[in-house]
């Protein structure tokens, strides 16, 4: 029997999207911003779209940044962060001069393009994700698959243990993270077609 997912809305997530590809799977899910269910899911989705600052602003004043650390630090629950909702993982962020949740030891920075003519941001659209170690969640996703990007930061850190995926927009940065019961990719598996559905349904089978 699977185990029920809670998508944490906040506001500042593409949730119908994730919701259809759940569906899709044949999980169950609850969409929920109340800490008392957070803090007890059996699995968290955390997604994300727009300002890593106010993003920080709206999960603390609905007081949902305890019932993260609760579900995952303290419980082990397994999370997946999407998108801005993997950046808000890390210790801060340029986007807003803003201290994250603190599960990693990564900044998130604007990327730094010296040709703009080719490479513009946002970086928006289809591209490659190299493998750097083994995950759990991506089994089955071969070296080079594309995923769908909408970003204009990126993490960066000196940990590459840490380090998934790495893609390459002019210079490479890392794409995808885990540690333990973590995970983030800053692609978007929900509009990734059949390699997103293998991702999502790698996280939802996690025991």
């Amino acid at each position: 029997m699977n185990s029920q997912v809670v998508i944490v809305d906040y506001g500042m997530g593409n949730l119908h999207s994730i919701i259809r590809k759940i569906h899709l799977l044949g999980h169950t899910w609850q969409i929920s911003n109340q800490p008392e269910v957070i803090s007890k899911a059996e699995k968290l989705i955390l997604p994300g779209v727009g300002h890593f600052g106010k993003a920080m602003e709206k999960l603390q004043q609905m007081h949902l940044t305890e019932a993260l650390h609760e579900a995952v630090i303290k419980r082990g629950m397994p999370v997946l962060g999407i998108c801005l909702g993997m950046q808000l993982m890390a210790t801060f962020s340029e986007e807003g001069n803003t201290e994250g949740l603190g599960w990693f030891d990564a900044r998130v920075v604007k990327f730094q393009i010296t040709d703009t003519t080719q490479f513009k941001i946002p970086h928006i659209g289809w591209n490659q994700v190299f493998n750097r170690k083994t995950c759990p969640i991506m089994q089955g996703i071969e070296d080079g698959t594309e995923f769908y990007f909408v970003h204009s930061y990126h993490w960066k850190t000196e940990q590459k243990e840490q380090e998934v995926h790495e893609t390459i927009y002019e210079y490479p940065f890392t794409s995808a993270i885990s540690k333990d019961n973590i995970f983030g990719v800053q692609y978007h598996p929900e509009k990734s077609h059949d390699s997103g559905l293998i991702l999502l349904d790698n996280f939802l089978k996690l025991k």
